[in-house]
C-alpha cells in the first residue's frame, strides 16, 4: 500500500516535518511512503495511495495560499475515499496553525476524503500535528506519533 505526504515549504520547516513523518511511517512496514512538495508531485503515486497527509506553513493565520491553490486546482488527483490528515507549522502558539488545519480539513472533506486526526487519546493532536519549533525534538516526536497513528489507521481501514 502507498501513503503520500504532500507539503508546501518556503523555509524548509514544513519539509523537515514531512520527512520526519515519512521516516516514521517507513519503520512500520507494509506501506510505501513518499513525502513530496506541491512543486514536485508524482500524480500517479498519489492516485495509487490509500492515504494522504497534507502539511502547510501558517501564514496570516491560515494555510499557505500555495497549498490552498494546490487543493483547489489539483483535479487530476483523485482524493476521494482516501484517508486524509493534516499538519501545520507556525512560529508561535496562537498564530493560526489550528485554523490552517481546519481550512485544509475542509478541503479534504470537499474532495471526498475520510478525515483522521488521531484525537487527543490516540495522538497529542486535535485536528492534526502542530509544530511551532521544528528544532524541538518533543514537537517532532508529536508529529511522528501522529504519523504512526495515521499510518496504522490506514492499514486497519484498507
Amino acid at each position: 500500500m502507498k501513503l503520500s505526504i504532500i507539503y508546501h515549504s518556503e523555509s524548509g520547516k514544513t519539509k523537515k516535518v514531512a520527512d520526519a513523518m515519512a521516516n516514521t511511517i517507513k519503520e512500520i512496514g507494509n506501506l510505501e511512503v513518499k513525502a513530496m512538495s506541491i512543486d514536485d508531485i508524482e500524480e500517479s503515486f498519489i492516485n495509487e495511495s490509500v492515504a494522504v497527509i497534507f502539511g502547510s506553513p501558517t501564514y496570516c493565520g491560515t494555510c499557505s495560499w500555495q497549498m490552498k491553490k494546490f487543493l483547489d486546482t489539483s483535479v487530476k488527483i483523485n482524493l476521494s475515499e482516501k484517508l486524509g490528515g493534516v499538519f501545520a507549522t507556525g512560529n508561535y502558539i496562537g498564530g493560526g496553525a489550528d485554523f490552517a488545519e481546519i481550512t485544509l480539513l475542509g478541503c479534504l472533506l470537499v474532495r471526498g476524503m475520510l478525515v483522521y486526526s488521531g484525537g487527543t487519546k490516540q495522538a497529542p493532536t486535535h485536528f492534526g500535528a502542530v509544530l511551532t519549533n521544528v528544532e524541538d525534538e518533543l514537537q517532532i516526536n508529536k508529529a511522528e506519533i501522529f504519523a504512526k497513528k495515521f499510518a496504522n489507521k490506514a492499514l486497519e481501514l484498507f
